[in-house]
């Protein structure tokens, strides 16, 4: 397996399994009323199709995660920032089936990358789960980056307790860069970490990220939930580089056509690298679910990115 890692874990699966034996015997009723049909093979190709597809679906790919590599050139990137690595971790979406188990591996994960800094681009939570929080705070301190832990906030943290996450990444060591950034240093030369808080509940505030940020030439990259929200941070020309998460890139993605849902904000710039002029948005693929307990196509990612200056 390329870039493949597992995260099953062998409790808790009793409900997941009398869900796909429900599903099948309702397939089974069907079938038998259609024995008298002039194609029951063709009904029965599509039942184990299907019945495939999903357990494929609810089982398989969101545990499947995927390590996906980039490099990208940061025109205003200092030479002695070059080969710098950031690894960006997005919409965990804790909740009941977000464990602690899970989120041990997936960080354990992170690590073994052996990141300089690591970006965590919102919904730490999942809407209404803030019983969950706890896991959180029980597991996110393991995460280690030379550099720092940087974070924002994300609509379903809003939905759910936004001071309970807020204090959860505080106690873990992970900055929260609510319309804010951090600098991070090498000799004479900086690289800037902006965050805006979550646009989607109205509360981002890059005016003030704008009037804190030094304009002296040095990179900026900037943490947004919503990846549509580039559209506002490309043109104040002052980013690099925009990282994001929000859309899950689709959860389920059918071959061949767009994705069956997108939120708002995260339908234009809803999957992986664009470039808006002089800044790129990177969108992740997150790591949890929302809805549907399904990801289809649509594997979970961390995504570990190195930097170079323009040479």
């Amino acid at each position: 397996m390329v870039n493949g890692y597992w995260l099953v874990e062998p409790k808790n699966t009793s409900r997941s399994i009398n869900y796909i034996i429900n599903y099948t015997k309702s397939w089974m009723k069907k079938l038998k009323k259609a024995r008298k049909s002039k194609y029951p093979p063709v009904k029965l190709g599509l039942f184990l199709s299907s019945l495939c597809v999903l357990i494929y679906a609810y089982f398989i790919e969101p545990n499947w995660i995927e390590i996906n590599s980039l490099q990208l050139t940061l025109p205003h990137l200092a030479t002695e920032f070059d080969e710098y690595k950031i690894v960006q971790i997005s919409d965990i979406h804790v909740n009941k089936w977000m464990t602690q188990a899970r989120l041990k591996r997936i960080f354990r994960l992170v690590n073994q990358q052996k990141p300089d800094a690591i970006a965590i681009t919102g919904d730490f939570i999942t809407r209404r789960q803030e019983r969950f929080i706890p896991n959180l705070t029980a597991t996110m301190g393991q995460l280690v980056a030379q550099d720092g832990k940087f974070g924002v906030l994300g609509n379903h943290d809003y939905w759910s307790n936004p001071d309970a996450v807020s204090h959860a990444m505080a106690q873990t060591n992970v900055f929260n860069l609510a319309n804010t950034f951090q600098s991070i240093q090498r000799g004479d030369a900086k690289l800037y970490i902006a965050g805006v808080d979550d646009i989607y509940v109205g509360k981002d505030r890059l005016d003030l990220v704008m009037q804190s940020l030094p304009d002296d030439g040095n990179a900026a990259i900037l943490l947004a939930h919503e990846p549509d929200f580039a559209d506002t941070s490309a043109a104040t020309g002052r980013f690099d580089l925009q990282l994001s998460g929000h859309s899950h890139s689709g959860q389920v993605r059918i071959p061949f056509f767009p994705p069956l849902h997108l939120p708002e904000l995260g339908r234009k710039y809803y999957a992986g690298l664009h470039h808006l002029g002089s800044m790129m948005v990177y969108t992740n693929r997150g790591l949890g679910v929302t809805g549907m307990h399904l990801r289809f196509n649509c594997r979970p990612e961390i995504t570990v990115i190195t930097l170079n200056g323009k040479k």
